[in-house]
């Protein structure tokens, strides 16, 4: 194999990795809205916000909502 290739494959798999490691955290969440906002009303089932708040910081807001 030369060299040029076996650094391109390094550097292809290293992005291929971290593009891996995204889809999960980032892009499947925004794909599916309405499972993802489910999903967070059931773990922040029963949570008040005043009690996990600090106080002086914004309070919760939902990251998909419109400004």
């Amino acid at each position: 194999m030369s060299r040029n290739l076996r650094t391109a494959l390094i550097f292809g798999g290293f992005i291929s990795l971290i593009g891996a490691a995204f889809y999960p955290i980032y892009f499947r969440p925004l794909t599916r809205l309405e499972e993802y906002k489910k999903e967070q009303a059931i773990n922040r089932a029963g949570i008040v916000q005043e009690d996990v708040q600090p106080p002086g910081l914004k309070v919760w807001s939902d990251p998909f909502g419109r400004k």
